[in-house]
């Protein structure tokens, strides 16, 4: 493909600008953003044949996203998440890391025909027959380590002329602004989500925010809790301790929040999920039908991480997981300048109190009768119970063990961490260049 200054309408990239602030101001998710701009600027002309572009999103789960973009084959969208332990050696060798080490915003090469390139990105973008490349860096301003990172590749015979080049350099401070914007409006929602719960997070950013504002719904009730969490504190030491709790949620309460339920709140070793359900018989049924299968699930899941840790020779981690069914008050507490959105309520106080109970029957898994009649199936009767303000007995009910095949259906499928992907590196890099001045600092501390 070959393109002349001719052939790029400045009208065109006129309207692709407009595009890009319009669709920021609608609201318009990064990937629409991104996409949206790559089809418009090919589409007036510029030779663009490859775009890869990544964003630092402030999230607690993810450290970067990544679009790659190409003329042939459309975009790709991947999450990437941090992991310390990895060495990017081939990161080292990239345009971006060159950029990040050397203070530069721009770099741009010619991909000749012959001969080994000087980044190994570049030979592979040659067999893709690109001719020309320019690399970027633009911080989204001040001292924010939120930022954009890409390159710009084109298989005009030609490449890039001085032309193309403003033009795109000037449609790439168009998308920067838009993209900054989508990345904050995003990261309210992310974080929102991350530390409440979807279910909480939505109804904060709808506009449930002032003190005492609030609703009474009702919902099947999982509380769980790890066993002498002090003792392993003690015996395995603060940074330790604390791999230990995450591996028992990663294990323990994931189940928890998915198949229509969700993790409310984590309270220091323990957490409470809840199943919002209808108030009639069959909505009762269905949720506290998922909160048993999600137990099951946890039990294997826990049993699987057992036994990894017993082949390091660690304890077991025991647990205690009390169910129940009634209705809860969701709703902002606290003061007036530091409030927490939370699930609160009898049927709360009484599903805790069963949870302790498992420690007196010396079980995992016990259940309330109205959780038992709601989800039906087998159960065993461990015994009645006055629970602390709840005027009449209750009885303590415990689950027939689920056969074998379904509780290792969904055995322990942590996710596993393959690496610093090209995007991640970018923000991890970029983040440190932003916050160490020193060049030599920054490359000892990647060749390390």
């Amino acid at each position: 493909m070959s393109a002349t200054q001719a052939d790029i309408s400045t009208i065109l990239l006129d309207k692709v600008a407009d595009w890009v602030t319009e669709s920021a101001l609608a609201g318009d998710s990064l990937e629409v953003i991104v996409r949206g701009f790559c089809e418009r600027i090919a589409a007036a002309g510029l030779p663009i044949a490859r775009v890869n572009l990544s964003f630092s999103m402030l999230h607690p789960l993810y450290d970067a996203l990544g679009f790659t973009w190409k003329r042939s084959s459309g975009m790709t969208v991947e999450g990437y998440r941090h992991n310390p332990g990895e060495k990017p050696e081939r990161f080292l060798l990239s345009p971006y890391f060159y950029l990040l080490s050397n203070n530069l915003e721009h770099l741009r090469r010619r991909i000749d025909l012959d001969g080994p390139s000087e980044f190994p990105v570049l030979d592979e973008l040659r067999l893709e027959g690109m001719t020309d490349y320019l690399a970027f860096l633009q911080s989204f301003g001040g001292q924010s380590t939120q930022g954009m990172m890409g390159s710009w590749a084109t298989d005009s015979s030609e490449g890039f002329s001085d032309p193309m080049i403003a033009k795109l350099l000037r449609l790439q401070n168009h998308l920067a602004v838009a993209a900054k914007m989508a990345v904050l409006g995003k990261l309210a929602d992310n974080m929102l989500t991350t530390y409440l719960g979807g279910n909480a997070g939505k109804r904060v950013l709808n506009g449930q925010i002032r003190r005492g504002d609030g609703e009474t719904i009702r919902a099947a009730l999982v509380m769980g809790d790890m066993r002498q969490s002090t003792v392993l504190a003690e015996k395995e030491g603060r940074q330790a301790y604390i791999d230990t709790l995450n591996h028992f949620f990663d294990a323990i309460a994931a189940p928890f929040n998915r198949g229509g339920g969700e993790i409310l709140s984590f309270m220091g070793d323990g957490f409470l999920a809840v199943y919002p359900c209808g108030r009639h018989k069959d909505p009762s049924k269905v949720a506290c039908q998922s909160a048993l299968s999600a137990v099951s699930k946890a039990q294997a899941r826990v049993a699987e991480l057992n036994i990894m840790r017993q082949q390091e020779g660690l304890s077991a981690i025991k647990y205690g997981i009390g169910l129940h069914v009634g209705n809860v008050m969701f709703g902002n507490v606290g003061l007036k300048d530091r409030l927490t959105f939370s699930a609160f309520g009898s049927a709360v106080n009484e599903v805790q109190r069963l949870q302790s109970l498992t420690k007196k029957y010396d079980r995992e898994v016990v259940a309330s009768q109205a959780f038992a009649t709601y989800c039906g199936g087998d159960w065993t009767t461990l015994g009645e119970e006055k629970l602390r303000g709840v005027g009449q007995k209750v009885t303590v009910l415990l689950p027939k063990p689920a056969g074998q095949t379904a509780q290792l259906d969904d055995a322990y499928d942590e996710i596993t961490y393959d690496g610093l992907s090209e995007a991640e590196q970018v923000m991890l890099l970029h983040r440190d260049a932003k916050s160490t001045p020193p060049k030599r600092p920054l490359l000892e501390k990647f060749m390390q």
